[in-house]
């Protein structure tokens, strides 16, 4: 497994706010995540080379990223689109690195802005261009089955996911930004409609419009700029199982297991030295499920793991800061590099992990189909 060497780093972070943007198109939502991530490390946008955008759920065009970069006023001579669902950021991420290790970019911003809120979203098909499994439509039964496994298999009760969203949602109510900044109880949680059994309403995330981007570079060019508050990327991994679930051999093991093994490797650390965890939450039991397959416990053990307060600030490892997907923001993952790069620069004002240090931040797409893992450090 290659090294980073602590090589690369997050220099900037920016957003829109996240909730309704009725009228905005994603382009325009683009912008202005970018230009409040330029403004947030105080370099010129001439200084940017590489543009890599996401594509929205809500429309594929063509050349998007070349579009966006128009739209920003940059002339990249690098620019792309990746189409990896949720995990789609970190793995804009890994290819903005790989092409600064080829000299082709010094400097990348990489953003994703989506309203499917008020704009469209597409709703899950099979690729056999039929309706998948008889009875499945849409995203909630695929994860409402692997949820109903888990607990088969292991015992994991419905309680025990709500204390991810209890968790989420205590963190929100600390977030000015967060789109739902309502704490709830595991009561809250348990009376709260069935979206598809044994999903609660609390079990699934938000949708929501907005954008946000990050901008990475070397440490060396960094220094350069004359920026003072880096943080330093020290391994990332990715794993993709497939498309459709019923081809994985056992549908609780995520590309986690995988790709977690190749970020903490490459950085040459263990689950156990995390000082914060933000783990990529469309539904509670991704959440668990990721944090088994990172190795923060054994497998089937996810859901004692989350009890007790242990995920939430001021527990042994607090999870989703920020609120995560669940109550931040349904926008998939960018979101979560950001609060990584917060707390480690100890921004975070009332969440703030104390003295955090080490964070491991996760994206996943479609059906558990897809998944990107990057550690950070300060």
């Amino acid at each position: 497994m290659g090294s980073l060497s602590e090589k690369y780093c997050i220099i900037g972070v920016g957003q829109t706010k996240f909730g309704k943007h009725p009228d905005r198109t994603t382009i325009d939502l683009n912008v202005e995540a970018i230009k409040n991530a330029i403004e947030d490390c105080g370099i010129d946008k001439s200084s940017i080379d590489a543009v890599l955008c996401k594509y929205p759920t809500s429309k594929h065009t063509m050349m998007y990223s070349t579009q966006v970069a128009q739209a920003v006023g940059i002339v990249p001579k690098v620019s792309g689109v990746i189409d990896m669902g949720g995990a789609a950021n970190i793995n804009l991420i890994q290819y903005a690195i790989t092409s600064m290790e080829l000299g082709q970019c010094e400097t990348a911003v990489i953003s994703f802005a989506d309203n499917p809120l008020t704009g469209s979203r597409n709703a899950y098909t099979s690729p056999r261009g039929d309706d998948g499994l008889y009875g499945w439509f849409g995203v909630p039964p695929a994860y409402a089955m692997i949820a109903q496994r888990h607990m088969d298999l292991y015992g994991t009760k419905s309680e025990q996911l709500g204390a991810i969203a209890v968790a989420a949602h205590k963190h929100a109510a600390l977030n000015p930004n967060a789109q739902s900044r309502k704490p709830i109880t595991i009561e809250d949680h348990q009376n709260s409609r069935f979206i598809a059994n044994p999903l609660h309403l609390y079990d699934c995330c938000l949708v929501s419009d907005g954008a946000a981007a990050v901008i990475v570079t070397s440490v060396e060019n960094a220094r350069n700029l004359g920026i003072h508050n880096p943080v330093t990327i020290l391994g990332l991994g990715q794993s993709h199982p497939s498309w459709d679930i019923e081809f994985r051999e056992e549908i609780t093991v995520s590309g986690a297991k995988e790709s977690g093994r190749m970020a903490f490797e490459m950085a040459g650390l263990r689950p156990q030295d995390m000082d914060f965890a933000q783990i990529y939450d469309c539904f509670t039991i991704v959440n668990l499920i990721t944090l088994e397959d990172y190795g923060f416990c054994e497998k089937g053990e996810g859901g004692a793991f989350v009890e007790n307060g242990r995920i939430e600030l001021g527990g042994s490892l607090p999870v989703n800061t920020s609120g995560g997907l669940l109550s931040e923001t349904g926008m998939p993952g960018m979101q979560l590099i950001i609060e990584g790069v917060r707390q480690l620069r100890g921004e975070s004002g009332e969440r703030q992990v104390p003295n955090a240090k080490l964070g491991v931040v996760s994206n996943q797409g479609g059906i558990m189909s897809t998944h990107a893992t990057m550690i950070l450090g300060r």
